[in-house]
């Protein structure tokens, strides 16, 4: 027997009618032996999830819902922090599926490291061929590097984790979640907290299932806004890019200049032509276990993520460079206001 610290988790939530009262069923159900507190941060839903929130804190005292009126993401996490009261903030958003020894993992390698941040793997798991094929592609090397939170390995140190289980003094220490970051927000703060002398640890034992895109297009949205972003990362952050970020980029640069010069130069056609020969190979190589339906659509699903990836990182406006921390004097306020 032992004692274990008292937890808050924090979940940023928005148009999450279906998941949430499930997501917060699972957090509550956790196989923990401390106290548990969920802080439900609402943002401006387009369905019933103010409803469905509301009514879950109103049947459990161990569930908090605040507002959060802009919706975006940072913004969420940060008013759910203050909001919240405990040593130790968990991040779980608002349909993820958690193992039931999730947080006790957590806490037991926050403790057994001295970690300031831990956290698992981001198990892509689809139903459609379509969505099966993204997850292939999300946890294999082709498609997004060696990011040890999207394809496993060893536990140890790590840039980022998913999601993450933080100790309250790191969030302090660094100002929590930096606003000015749409996407790539865990992996600025991450980096902070990196910087500031801290140990962001990778769990695999810490694995939460996640559902991929179910179109092309909303896939292509989501990694056109992730390579964006993880440039606006690269420009505020020097030194944090290195060439698994620059190989997507680097494609979507030949395959254009292959284009352009092929009417007056045939062989610039070879470019286009290597990476669709790649990627066809590549999908082969890692798709063995899919079935049929799901392997024909694996050389889009890496093209998609390749190309809208960089396209996103070449195209991304230096004015998104511009920081807009909140001063630390409102975050002050924020946090007066929750403890009135």
């Amino acid at each position: 027997m032992r004692d274990y610290p008292p937890v808050s988790v924090i979940m940023p939530v928005l148009n999450e009618e279906r998941h949430l009262r499930e997501a917060v069923r699972q957090v509550l159900d956790q196989d923990y032996a401390g106290p548990l507190e969920v802080v439900l941060s609402v943002g401006p839903s387009q369905d019933r999830t103010q409803e469905v929130a509301d009514a879950i804190a109103a049947e459990d005292a161990r569930v908090v819902v605040v507002p959060n009126p802009t919706g975006r993401t940072p913004n969420a996490l940060n008013a759910a922090i203050a909001a919240s009261r405990n040593p130790i903030v968990a991040r779980v958003d608002g349909h993820a599926m958690l193992p039931r020894d999730y947080l006790r993992t957590a806490v037991e390698t926050l403790e057994q490291t001295g970690a300031d941040n831990v956290g698992g793997i981001m198990a892509a798991e689809g139903v459609t061929p379509f969505e099966r094929a993204v997850a292939c592609a999300m946890t294999s090397r082709i498609g997004v590097g060696n990011a040890r939170f999207h394809t496993g390995g060893e536990a140890g140190p790590a840039d980022t984790v998913y999601l993450g289980v933080f100790r309250r003094e790191a969030l302090d220490r660094v100002g929590g979640y930096d606003e000015h970051f749409q996407r790539a927000q865990d992996w600025e703060m991450n980096h902070r907290i990196r910087e500031t002398g801290g140990l962001v640890w990778f769990q695999p034992r810490m694995r939460v299932s996640y559902r991929p895109r179910p179109t092309v297009k909303a896939l292509a949205k989501q990694y056109f806004h992730y390579g964006r972003w993880r440039r606006v990362v690269a420009r505020t952050h020097q030194g944090t890019i290195n060439l698994r970020y620059l190989a997507p980029p680097a494609a979507v640069a030949a395959i254009v200049v292959g284009l352009v010069v092929s009417p007056f130069f045939w062989p610039g056609l070879l470019l286009p032509g290597a990476y669709l020969a790649a990627i066809l190979a590549g999908s082969v190589l890692t798709g063995r276990d899919l079935p049929a339906a799901a392997l024909a659509r694996l050389p889009l699903v890496y093209a998609t993520m390749h190309l809208s990836w960089g396209t996103g990182f070449l195209t991304s406006p230096s004015k998104l460079s511009t920081q807009q921390r909140r001063p630390e004097a409102e975050r002050a306020a924020l946090q007066d206001l929750f403890e009135d």
